[in-house]
């Protein structure tokens, strides 16, 4: 059986280039989410203390590769501080607090390169070409 490394297509630039603009995106989403926490104007205490908090997602991974990459990406995307966030219009500022808040801890993790989990292992992103090491 062959490693499933030997059997992914050789990294480009252009790949190289991809990433990086990733990663600026991450950047972008990071500093547009402290900027609409600061307008909102809640507590940076809160912030601080909530930032990594979707990091625990990672439990999963006690249980299971498969369970790990589930809660990992499910919590690693924009749809559920979107969702949360509209429901801020009903639920009221505390809401578009917390969204902001999730989508600056997501837009931190892409700027460093930690993407989406593809299962396999932790290290093998969406943001990892090839599945090497960033």
């Amino acid at each position: 059986m062959t490693p499933a490394s030997a059997t992914q297509p050789a990294v480009t630039s252009t790949d190289t280039n991809v990433i990086w603009l990733q990663r600026l995106e991450g950047a972008a989403m990071l500093g547009a989410s402290i900027f609409a926490y600061a307008w909102l104007g809640q507590s940076w205490l809160i912030f601080a203390v909530l930032f990594l908090a979707p990091d625990l997602a990672m439990l999963g991974y006690l249980r299971s590769a498969r369970v790990g990459t589930m809660s990992y990406n499910l919590v690693h995307t924009y749809m559920a501080p979107a969702l949360l966030a509209l429901a801020g219009l009903m639920l009221g500022p505390w809401a578009f607090g917390l969204a902001a808040i999730w989508i600056g801890h997501i837009g931190f993790d892409r700027m460093l390169g930690y993407g989406l989990k593809l299962g396999v292992s932790f290290d093998r992103t969406h943001l990892s070409p090839a599945g090497n090491k960033r």
